[in-house]
């Protein structure tokens, strides 16, 4: 099941589990997203600068990938409130 992981640079945070998701929820909490595959690590405060706004970090395990998933960290640069709120949408 995908990680999704808040960053918050300016408080020093380097990545916070938000939400363990299946593979629909994923698809269905960042289909309006800006998503960028980072890689096999996850990324550090240094690459991203500690003045860089706050994003998300989307993880996929190499046995839970489908689809256009690779294995690997993905970055979003989104707003955290919105993404909360495609959280609190998938309870309803």
């Amino acid at each position: 099941m995908p990680n999704l992981y808040f960053c918050q640079p300016h408080a020093k945070n380097q990545g916070m589990l938000r939400a363990v998701l299946s593979i629909n929820e994923c698809e269905r909490v960042v289909s309006k997203q800006s998503v960028t595959f980072f890689g096999d690590s996850f990324p550090s405060l240094a690459e991203n600068g500690a003045a860089a706004g706050d994003f998300a970090v989307l993880r996929f395990a190499a046995e839970e990938t489908l689809g256009d998933w690779r294995p690997g960290f993905y970055r979003l640069d989104s707003d955290l409130v919105e993404l909360n709120e495609a959280l609190r949408d998938l309870q309803r």
